[in-house]
């Protein structure tokens, strides 16, 4: 074998080895990328507690009067679960969310295509609850606004669509643009059929903002340790580096076999 042979498959083993280092880099970074996003929207927990002690009634948007109003087909204890796929479901996947949370974002991402898919083939039922972690961390209301805008949409029957359009639209973390009303209804207009007088008289009104607070104690109450929780029937499966989004599918396929 001649040496220009040789250093021309040399050369082409490199590459090879070269690139299956640039994929393995690639996933690492995708799971540096949940994983360190998920702290974001965890380091404010301890502080939260002292800042909320010490603001005690100052922020007028940590509170919302009135009755607490579920949106249509809320499901659970007191109603706070909002539900996508079908209820006969062999597997439950419990989302605790934030839609002003960076790491929840970085979540919605990754695993979206995996989620409709597997409800939409009714293997999985997706139980979303809403938290206004980064109100609490950084003040603001966004979180609440936007949370009561999307229960304004299961009202409509478009929660997932809006969801979807919430969390493809997040401003910076330190950005409150969600306590716009306005630009949650201009949002709304990516939704067929959700930008109507009634969707944005629920928006204005907030109708649901009683509702999303009572969601967000649920979650102070259970202790979780940030935003996103995920839950696959009843276990935190967000907590487990080695997840992806083939895993889930697999562990989901393998509850619908038992």
């Amino acid at each position: 074998m001649s040496e220009k042979n040789r250093d021309g498959k040399r050369t082409a083993r490199e590459r090879i080895a070269a690139d299956r280092e640039k994929q393995k880099s690639a996933e690492k970074r995708r799971r540096t990328l949940i994983v360190g996003a998920s702290v974001v929207c965890v380091l404010g927990l301890a502080a939260v507690i002292g800042v909320v002690a010490a603001n005690a009634g100052k922020d007028k948007n940590s509170k919302s009067s009135g009755p607490v109003v579920a949106p249509s087909g809320a499901q659970g204890k007191d109603s706070l679960a909002i539900p996508v796929g079908k209820d006969d479901a062999k597997a439950t996947l419990t989302i605790w969310e934030d839609f002003r949370c960076p790491a929840c974002q970085a979540f919605e991402t990754a695993y979206r295509p995996t989620l409709h898919e597997l409800a939409d083939s009714g293997k999985l039922r997706i139980e979303y609850h809403l938290v206004t972690l980064i109100d609490g961390n950084l003040g603001g209301s966004g979180s609440r606004n936007a949370a009561n805008a999307a229960a304004c949409a299961q009202d409509a029957g478009k929660f997932r669509d809006y969801h979807d359009v919430l969390y493809e639209n997040q401003p910076k973390e330190t950005d409150d643009a969600f306590s716009n009303n306005d630009k949650l209804i201009e949002l709304a207009g990516k939704v067929q059929r959700l930008n109507t007088p009634t969707f944005q008289k629920c928006v204005k009104d907030g109708k649901h903002n009683a509702w999303v607070v009572k969601s967000n104690e649920a979650f102070e109450a259970g202790k979780f340790g940030g935003t996103p929780t995920v839950l696959l029937n009843g276990k935190n499966i967000y907590q487990d580096q080695t997840m992806t989004p083939a895993k889930l599918t697999q562990l989901v396929e393998d509850a619908n076999k038992g």
